[in-house]
């Protein structure tokens, strides 16, 4: 990776909530904030050694397992499918923190040690009070503090469809990121059989293979990357495709997710486009493109009630509770139908 050329995420040093909302969370691109949660009671602990970041975190564990995927050795901590990707090359199962910590400490340096990874543990669920002893200083409304915990690993290229602003805690982490229209160039996999829930480019952007994957050199050059200390953090926006490394042998990273709340993700919206329009006869398929032109993605698509009474907008109005309400009605409706 490092003899690859790399666009380098933007920098900011540590900002306040008031920067972040006006610089930083209302644009489009990715941007490292170094230093951000250097204050944390976490970060401080990690940078001592691994045992007293283990310790801090152990001091709220309120023993409700945690998910964990556990990978052999052979596969070099790049979770991912099986070869003929029809499963995968990991094992899913379920155990406390306490346990989880105590085998990555156990096995560090270890030859053949296993590798393991929990991801988005809810530290409401897993370790209350850890969020009010490291509060992150910016606004993420309604956001969940999200913790991974495990030792060396790679996730695989994937976007999220949330907001998200990812602090290092200790270990460090490389982030690569692509933006959301290089998803033609990076051959993703299966829609409806995921990792971890998005899918994720079958590209292996440590070892791309040009031939299977030409277009891939396309995204390869629109790719930026930011290696994160522990204390730094960086804003992922809203379906940017990036691939995360982590790096140490002991890593914890945690994540904030926001700005879907109350809404519906779109990526349903796109799997029921591909039952009911994708195979359509080109001049039926151009003629609901222009549906989604008109009310969807047109610069009028916003203003395509204007010629109705408020009380006649509907599905069409603002959002709403009401609306919502109504729109999942006529699709559960619809659904069923089927």
């Amino acid at each position: 990776m490092s003899e690859i050329p790399a666009l380098a995420v933007a920098e900011v040093g540590a900002i306040d909530g008031v920067g972040f909302d006006a610089t930083i969370a209302r644009g489009y691109c990715p941007v490292v904030m170094r230093g951000l949660a250097a204050n944390w009671p976490a970060v401080r602990a990690a940078r001592t050694s691994d045992r007293a970041i283990a310790d801090h975190i152990l001091q709220f564990d309120g023993g409700q397992p945690a998910s964990v995927m556990v990978a052999p050795s052979a596969v070099g901590g790049r979770f991912f499918y099986d070869d003929a990707l029809t499963g995968f090359n990991f094992e899913r199962t379920k155990a406390p923190m306490h346990a989880l910590i105590a085998q990555i400490l156990a096995t560090q340096g270890v030859t053949g040690a296993p590798a393991i990874y929990v991801g988005a543990a809810a530290a409401s669920d897993h370790l209350p009070g850890w969020a009010e002893a490291n509060v992150l200083p910016l606004p993420t409304p309604d956001a969940v503090p999200r913790v991974w915990i495990g030792n060396q690993s790679r996730v695989s290229t994937h976007y999220d469809v949330s907001s998200n602003v990812a602090v290092v805690v200790a270990g460090r982490r490389r982030f690569c990121l692509f933006p959301p229209e290089q998803g033609p160039n990076l051959y993703v996999g299966p829609l409806d059989m995921t990792i971890a829930g998005q899918p994720v480019s079958l590209v292996d952007l440590e070892a791309p293979d040009f031939d299977r994957y030409p277009r891939f050199a396309e995204a390869r050059a629109q790719m930026q990357v930011a290696v994160l200390e522990p204390g730094d953090a960086i804003f992922i926006p809203s379906m940017w495709w990036h691939d995360v490394k982590a790096l140490g042998a002991f890593n914890v990273l945690v994540n904030y997710w926001w700005g879907q709340v109350g809404a519906a993700s779109p990526f349903p919206a796109l799997i029921h486009a591909i039952l009911t329009i994708r195979d359509l006869p080109p001049g039926e398929r151009a003629a609901v493109r222009g549906w989604f032109d008109q009310y969807v993605f047109g610069e009028e698509a916003q203003t395509a009630t204007a010629h109705l009474p408020e009380a006649m907008h509907g599905v069409l109005g603002r959002p709403s509770r009401q609306r919502t309400d109504a729109i999942r009605g006529y699709l559960a409706r619809t659904l069923e139908r089927l």
